[in-house]
């Protein structure tokens, strides 16, 4: 008998008309590319595995609650699901990966110094802060993007396969973001380095 691929969204379907096996098919299915994409991250095995599971957990509530509608497209449902709790994992461990020094935005330079005085490092937590706030106020589809780029160093690619959306809309909305960032700096006139 010929094994023929059941899809994603029908064994979803099966899975909440109480098939347990059509979870653990899809688990199966796409762990490789969801704990890589994670360890990608995290490069730590364990911290790791704890974010692989809690991400099938919140996929399992979804499932049973029937609140998911992501049709046809569950391992980016998956995925972006895996992305936030990676950014709550470094929200609670403090120590988001800080900015490298890129093209895409110069002011970040002050926190990549790794010879900073105390009062300098007071002073690049300070701007950090400032920024974080900034960027909180940009419109959402701008925000996601440029934390994903500069906060977790992922790819345009990958941001266009997590969200969905091209990877010219990803750096158009990047552009934008920084547009907007430097014209608020500008306008409130806001001072990031000494």
């Amino acid at each position: 008998m010929a094994n023929i691929q059941i899809s994603d969204a029908l064994l979803v379907k099966d899975y909440v008309s109480g098939d347990e096996r059509a979870l653990a098919t899809l688990i199966k299915r796409h762990e490789s590319k969801i704990y890589g994409f994670i360890y990608s991250k995290i490069s730590d095995r364990d911290v790791s595995n704890d974010i692989f599971q809690d991400t099938f957990i919140k996929v399992i509530k979804t499932l049973k609650t029937s609140s998911y509608n992501e049709e046809g497209k569950f391992l980016p449902w998956v995925m972006r699901i895996a992305h936030n709790l990676i950014i709550d994992h470094f929200r609670k461990a403090k120590k988001m990966p800080l900015f490298r020094e890129t093209e895409e935005f110069s002011i970040f330079s002050i926190m990549s110094d790794d010879s900073l005085t105390i009062e300098n490092k007071i002073i690049a937590e300070q701007v950090e802060m400032d920024i974080r706030k900034l960027i909180e106020g940009l419109p959402a589809d701008q925000k996601e993007v440029l934390t994903m780029r500069m906060y977790q160093d992922i790819s345009f690619k990958e941001i266009s396969e997590l969200t969905g959306v091209s990877i010219n809309t990803a750096l158009g909305r990047m552009r934008y973001a920084l547009m907007n960032l430097r014209k608020i700096i500008e306008k409130n006139q806001i001072v990031l380095t000494n």
